[in-house]
C-alpha cells in the first residue's frame, strides 16, 4: 500500500524531528563528558594552583575563545541584549564556580562534586516548570531518580567524606545556580547564535571573578604545565563544550539537558579510576551502572520525543 503525499510528508518531518532531538542530546552527552575531565586536569595542576584560580582563568580564555569564534561568525548579533536576564546569566555562571569550588574546599572534591551536580536537575525541572512551563514527564523521573541513586551510591560508598553543612549547602548553591545559568542561556538563545550568548554570558562572568584573580597567584601559568592546563580548560572543557551543550540546549528541555549532563560524574569517576589510580567501593562501583542506566534511559526518551 503506497503512502500519500501528505503521510510521506508528515513521517519525513518526523523523522528529521527525531534526528535533530538525537543529535541535540548527544551534544549535551558530549559536553557533560568534557566537564567530567575537569577534576583530572586539576589534580595534574601546578603547585600554587588553587580553584578559584583555575576556575577563574577558566572562565576568561573559554569567554575570549568563544568571543574571538562569535566575531569570526557574525558577531555578537542584531538583536538588542535584554539586560537582566543577560546580567543575571553571567551573574549565576560566577556564583556556581564560586560555590562550587568553595564546596569542594569545605567537603572535598567528591561529596561537592556529586551534591552540586546531582542537585542540579531537580532544580532544573523545578525551575524549568516554573519559569518556562516544562513539563519533564515521567522519563525525565526515571531517568533522574537512577541518576541521582548512582551519585548517592558514588558519593556514599568514596570513603572519608567529610560532611560538612556549610559545603553541603553551597554545593546545593552551586547545583541552584548550575540550573539556573542554564534557564537563563536558553531564554537567551532565541535570535542568537550559541557562540555569541556563550561569549557574552562567559565575558560576563569573567569580569565578575576578575577581582579575585587580581588578588591570586598566577606565576603557575607561565610554567609549561600551567599555560596548557588553563588552554585545555578554557578551550576544550569550556568554550568547546558550552557550545555544544547551548546548540544541543535549542531543542532539548532544561530538565532533560541537565540530568544528561550527569554524565560529568559518571566520566570523573572512570577517568579517577583508570587514570589516577583512585580505587572506590563496592557500594560506589554499583553507582557507576545506575548512572549509566539513568543517562541511557533519558537519551532513550529524547530520541522517543517523550
Amino acid at each position: 500500500m503506497s503512502l500519500s503525499p501528505d503521510t510521506s510528508a508528515a513521517q519525513a518531518a518526523a523523522g528529521s524531528q527525531t534526528g535533530s532531538l538525537t543529535a541535540a542530546a548527544l551534544m549535551v552527552l558530549a559536553a557533560g563528558i568534557l566537564w567530567g575531565t575537569t577534576g583530572t586536569t586539576q589534580a595534574l595542576a601546578p603547585s600554587g594552583a588553587t580553584p578559584v584560580s583555575i576556575g577563574g582563568m577558566r572562565l576568561v580564555v573559554g569567554g575570549l575563545t568563544l568571543l574571538l569564534l562569535a566575531l569570526a561568525r557574525g558577531g555578537l548579533g542584531k538583536q538588542r541584549w535584554p539586560l537582566l536576564p543577560t546580567l543575571l546569566a553571567g551573574a549565576f555562571v560566577a556564583s556556581y564556580q564560586l560555590c562550587f569550588f568553595a564546596a569542594v574546599s569545605r567537603t572535598g572534591v567528591a561529596a561537592g562534586t556529586l551534591v552540586g551536580i546531582g542537585s542540579s536537575p531537580i532544580m532544573a525541572g523545578v525551575l524549568g516548570f516554573v519559569v518556562r512551563g516544562e513539563r519533564p514527564g515521567r522519563r525525565w523521573v526515571v531517568a533522574t531518580v537512577l541518576a541521582l541513586a548512582g551519585c548517592a551510591l558514588l558519593a556514599a560508598g568514596g570513603g572519608g567524606i567529610s560532611v560538612n553543612p556549610v559545603g553541603m549547602l553551597l554545593a546545593v548553591a552551586a547545583g541552584v545556580s548550575y540550573a539556573s545559568y542554564t534557564i537563563a542561556i536558553k531564554g537567551l538563545l532565541p535570535g542568537r547564535s550559541a557562540e555569541a550568548v556563550m561569549a557574552v554570558v562567559f565575558c560576563i562572568g569573567a569580569l565578575l571573578l576578575s577581582p579575585l584573580l587580581l588578588t591570586s597567584n598566577l606565576q603557575w601559568i607561565a610554567t609549561p604545565k600551567g599555560a596548557t592546563l588553563v588552554l585545555y580548560l578554557g578551550v576544550m572543557v569550556t568554550a568547546l563544550s558550552y557550545w555544544l551543550f547551548v546548540r544541543g540546549l535549542r531543542t532539548v528541555p532544561v530538565a532533560t539537558a541537565v540530568t544528561l549532563s550527569l554524565a560529568e560524574p559518571l566520566t570523573a569517576a572512570l577517568l579517577g579510576i583508570f587514570f589516577l589510580g583512585e580505587r572506590l567501593s563496592m557500594m560506589s562501583m554499583s553507582g557507576i551502572p545506575l548512572l549509566f542506566a539513568g543517562l541511557v534511559v533519558l537519551a532513550g526518551s529524547v530520541t522517543e520525543g517523550k
